[in-house]
């Protein structure tokens, strides 16, 4: 006799709340570790925009929101930069590092995600990785408003436009796709580990 499938009965709300629980403490954790390993890089290239934005009024760039741009670029989310032209311009600053720590930031999220759908699996008690998977796909019930959320606190005016993750990317790849696929590759993974 199979324990009863909690994702989906009477015991649902566990799931729930644990992968949310989960997603958000992802969530946390893959910034805070940007901001742990790359505060020093990124304070470093704002230090020249930094002093002329004060030397004529400007604000400076604050090095937790640079931070956050290199966390959604993680994500294979572009950060948008407004061109001198007029428009703006993609880029991902990970992307065009010179490999270093920094790639290490396309690997964390996938990570601390699949992890984190272990854990809504395990709170879940669910036995079938079918049953697993959508445990862990709930992590995007605690990943996804703190995606949002990020990518409208990691704004920075300057001008008429701003320097920021792109919001859509931000919201379907970042904020669903991630926590979705990985938490449920996590959640799946921790029904076929406890046979």
């Amino acid at each position: 006799m199979s324990a009863p499938d909690r994702t989906n009965g009477p015991n649902a709300t566990s799931g729930i709340v644990g992968g949310a629980a989960a997603g958000a403490v992802a969530y946390v954790l893959g910034y805070l570790f940007a901001y742990v390993t790359q505060q020093s890089a990124v304070e470093e290239q704002l230090a020249g925009f930094n002093f002329f934005a004060d030397l004529f009024g400007g604000d400076p760039i604050p090095t937790w929101q640079a931070i956050g741009w290199v966390f959604y670029n993680g994500h294979f989310v572009d950060t948008q930069i407004p061109s001198l032209v007029g428009g703006s311009q993609s880029t991902n600053l990970i992307s065009q590092a010179d490999g270093g720590s920094l790639t290490l930031l396309f690997v964390v999220p996938p990570v601390l995600l699949v992890l984190a759908g272990l854990v809504a699996s395990r709170v879940a008690g669910a036995t079938e990785p079918a049953d697993g998977a959508k445990a862990g796909a709930f992590v995007l019930v605690g990943y996804l408003p703190l995606a949002v959320i990020g990518a409208l606190l990691f704004r920075y005016s300057v001008g008429d436009g701003s320097v920021a993750p792109d919001l859509v990317t931000a919201v379907l790849l970042a904020g669903a796709v991630y926590p979705a696929l990985f938490g449920a590759v996590g959640g799946a993974g921790a029904t076929l580990l406890s046979d």
